[in-house]
């Protein structure tokens, strides 16, 4: 039995209908907190909803804008409204958004703002006051929740890193009431404790459950800190309050833990390749002397008096050699010129000009007979020829036409 095989576009098209024919995914309300929000020149918005399982991704077109009464921003708690399709050309699903309305959390988010531009202004999320973190840290403060996933990520990452690290935990309330205080004891504490750096963090959330860190008690907390502080709230796209105020902040716990960490097995190897690479390197030098004294041995060889004086020879037998050589050339070249001249001699010898049939006749006053106008009847010539001399005497002479014949 032969298969059936399809296209990539026949395949997309056909989970494409499945979707347009579900009447649920026509007309669905999605809840969750915008982000990757971005307003494109068209006209078209582009953004994403998530809550702590997942995302989906999401477009609302520039003619579906009037179902939009607010500006789209990240971390807006919201309900749109909209039907989920299939975007052929890359085979992924989307929410095709029609309506979106603010949700509850929509109130905190622009609390958010408005707290967030205040403590900008007043400079505390200013580069320059950010603290390096060490590179080499000792001991880490950790506040955070003692049975949270956040406190055994980071155990985990400092534990394989380098074992040798001391964590110190505070377990802090890092949700609901009391929880900015018991953050802000907590790095006031380990500021004491003088460790050399502070995780401050928990898992994700929505906007409500990270809320604490949200406060400004907790932003001045961690920015008074003479201790370099790392911000680990949430997960990658989660952002408060205290990541700003951070000196550092990481995108999870895990990813604080191995910025505050250093790995020392890194450290381990890259002493051994130090070393690899010295060995190798004095080998090569070693190798680079050896070949530079063969080459001063032979050049000392070839600077001996006898090899200059047979350099020398050899130069003038060269010399000798090219002189023989240009002396034969310019004698070849004048004989070659001699011979020339010799048959252009030839060609204006008047004797030549005998031996080719014509004579040469001379008058009795010994000069050339050339016109007939120079002859009298009875006159005496002289006709010379190849073999001899014709004497004769002008019985009459006439003139022709030479052009005429």
């Amino acid at each position: 039995m032969a298969q059936s095989i399809y296209t990539v576009k026949q395949v997309n098209a056909y989970i494409k209908n499945m979707f347009t024919q579900d009447y649920m995914l026509n007309r669905i309300y999605v809840k969750g907190e915008v982000s990757n929000c971005k307003y494109h020149t068209s006209g078209h918005i582009y953004f994403s909803l998530k809550d702590e399982s997942g995302t989906i991704a999401c477009v609302m077109f520039a003619g579906q804008r009037g179902g939009l009464s607010f500006r789209l921003c990240d971390g807006q708690q919201v309900v749109a409204l909209g039907g989920v399709n299939v975007y052929e050309r890359n085979g992924s699903y989307q929410l095709y958004a029609r309506e979106i309305r603010q949700d509850g959390d929509g109130v905190l988010y622009e609390r958010f703002r408005m707290l967030k531009r205040e403590l900008e202004e007043m400079g505390m999320f200013a580069s320059e006051y950010k603290k390096p973190i060490p590179a080499y840290a000792g001991r880490v403060g950790v506040v955070t929740a003692p049975t949270g996933a956040a406190v055994r990520d980071i155990m985990n990452i400092a534990a394989r890193r380098n074992p040798y690290v001391q964590l110190i935990l505070y377990p802090a309330q890092v949700q609901g009431e009391g929880a900015k205080e018991s953050i802000v004891r907590g790095i006031r504490m380990l500021e004491k404790a003088k460790v050399d750096v502070i995780i401050v963090g928990r898992g994700g959330g929505s906007i409500e459950d990270l809320w604490a860190f949200n406060e400004e008690d907790v932003a001045r907390a961690i920015f008074d800190c003479q201790i370099p502080v790392i911000s680990a709230v949430g997960h990658e796209t989660d952002t408060t309050i205290a990541d700003y105020a951070a000196d550092l902040r990481a995108p999870t716990p895990s990813a604080a833990a191995e910025l505050a960490v250093y790995d020392y097995r890194q450290t381990q190897t890259r002493l051994k390749e130090y070393g690899l690479a010295m060995n190798r390197l004095l080998s090569q030098k070693a190798a680079l002397n050896r070949s530079r004294l063969k080459e001063c041995q032979t050049r000392l060889k070839y600077l001996h008096p006898r090899y200059k004086l047979q350099e020398r020879q050899q130069r003038l037998a060269d010399l000798e050699d090219r002189l023989r050589l240009r002396m034969e050339g310019r004698l070849r070249d004048s004989r070659h010129r001699l011979a020339v001249c010799m048959e252009a001699m030839k060609g204006l010898s008047p004797i030549q000009k005998l031996n080719q049939g014509y004579s040469y006749v001379e008058g009795a006053d010994k000069k050339a007979v050339k016109s007939v106008g120079q002859v009298r009847p009875g006159e005496r010539l002289s006709i010379y020829v190849t073999d001899g001399i014709i004497h004769a005497e002008v019985e009459k002479s006439r003139l022709i036409d030479i052009k005429s014949m």
